[in-house]
């Protein structure tokens, strides 16, 4: 079994800045990459971006594309997001995802709440 614990979310003021964070526990895994997904309300969950464990290589969603940056730590078996120039429409559940390259099996945090206020 692998945990991911997101930590990080918040109430921020449009034009902030948050900074999110997933630590994967529980047991040793071989992850392909790592990304985050977000979920507003009355809304289907959507990609926001992810990153390759082993080269780094990133991948982001048109609307935070210039404002978010994904980076990893390897060693701590973290993957970070940092939020730049948030707005309103930010505002949604955050979810940590890991793919490992067996069987490219799944795991899924269980969400930290990011609040944009006007």
């Amino acid at each position: 079994q692998v945990q991911l614990a997101e930590s990080g979310g918040g109430l921020v003021q449009a034009g902030g800045s948050l900074r999110l964070a997933c630590a994967a526990s529980g047991r040793a895994f071989s992850a392909r990459a790592m990304g985050w997904f977000r979920q507003a309300p009355g809304k289907e969950r959507e990609f926001v971006a992810s990153i390759n464990w082993s080269g780094g290589s990133t991948d982001y969603a048109d609307s935070v594309k210039g404002r978010f940056t994904i980076s990893r730590d390897r060693a701590k078996n973290t993957v970070y997001l940092q939020m730049n120039s948030l707005k309103p429409e930010d505002t949604a559940v955050y979810y940590c995802n890991a793919v490992q390259w067996f069987q490219n099996a799944q795991s899924w945090g269980q969400g930290t709440q990011v609040t944009v206020s006007s």
